[in-house]
């Protein structure tokens, strides 16, 4: 007789009930998936950010392991996608961003772009784990923080209609958490500078011939595709690790770099002029619109006050003030 974990396709839900993630576990690959499925706007939303981190972290204490049923489960793949139909993840909350250049708050802006760093810093370091490889799945579109977190991965699997890009520089901005590095990492920073400078919307098809994307997958066969990936993969996964450890050897990202591109982020955020606010606000209103068309809960100021209460107390302040 088999054992459960021999099962291939298997999954097993863990870490409890969550409001914006998911986590399943595939014993028979040794494979984490990691679903974000944030309520309200599908961007990285001060609850979406804090959940990611408490379960990353559990993983990074628990040396690349996961805790079911008080067994514990060496993670060899883990593999980020989402829950939202047609969305991997829309960046990084602008109704936030507003209301703080608004209200000129350099601490709170701050905060939220470590909180980022918290996330992505430890992925592009496989959380401390050499033998662990990481999996982007996007599914639908990324944009800007949504893109940078598909390239916190070793492996990028895209479907056919999925697009990613960074818009930021359409409100005179630029993608501050680690978008530049990470790039210039996979195709050199003059085509990163291009590709940040130009705003554009690039399908999964012309990210692969740009050396972004490793697999694209026929749409609805994402998750085939990346556990093909994984099964191709097995034989020769201690070396495919070692060249990604290679990789980050040789042209290492480290956290002071993408602290001080952070401050670098904050420092052109506070010096957007109307104009530029009202360009992100017609965004903010279009992802709203986009959402509500799909059936997916709505957004509020005061949805936004109330997880900052929980998670900012100095993010909460201007929230909570703005939507009085």
């Amino acid at each position: 007789m088999s054992n459960m974990n021999d099962v291939v396709g298997l999954r097993l839900p863990y870490g409890g009930a969550r409001r914006h993630t998911e986590s399943e576990f595939e014993p028979a690959t040794g494979t984490a998936w990691g679903y974000m499925n944030p309520k309200g706007t599908p961007c990285f939303s001060l609850g979406l950010l804090k959940e990611i981190r408490a379960h990353d972290a559990q993983l990074e204490a628990q040396g690349g392991r996961i805790n079911i049923d008080g067994m514990l489960h060496p993670v060899r793949y883990f593999v980020v996608g989402s829950r939202i139909p047609g969305v991997f993840n829309l960046g990084g909350d602008l109704a936030l961003f507003m209301l703080l250049i608004k209200a000129r708050d350099r601490d709170a802006l701050a905060h939220y772009a470590a909180m980022c760093l918290d996330n992505l810093y430890p992925r592009i370091h496989n959380y401390g784990c050499p033998t662990l490889t990481t999996i982007s799945l996007v599914q639908g579109d990324a944009l800007g923080g949504g893109f940078e977190c598909a390239l916190t991965s070793d492996i990028i699997v895209a479907e056919e209609s999925a697009q990613m890009g960074l818009p930021e520089i359409m409100f005179n901005l630029f993608p501050g958490m680690g978008a530049y590095s990470l790039l210039s990492l996979r195709i050199g920073p003059r085509a990163a500078e291009d590709l940040i400078l130009s705003g554009r919307m690039l399908s999964a098809a012309k990210l692969q011939e740009l050396g972004l994307v490793d697999v694209v997958a026929k749409d609805g066969q994402g998750v085939s595709a990346a556990q093909q990936w994984i099964a191709n993969n097995a034989r020769r996964r201690n070396g495919t690790q070692g060249v990604f450890r290679t990789r980050q050897l040789v042209n290492p990202i480290t956290r002071h770099e993408l602290d001080a591109v952070a401050q670098t982020w904050v420092d052109t955020a506070l010096r957007l002029k109307d104009r530029d606010l009202k360009m992100m606000s017609w965004l903010v209103r279009a992802q709203m619109q986009r959402m509500e068309a799909g059936n997916v809960e709505d957004i509020t100021v005061e949805a936004t006050a109330a997880e900052a209460r929980a998670y900012a107390p100095r993010v909460a302040a201007v929230a909570v003030a703005a939507a009085v």
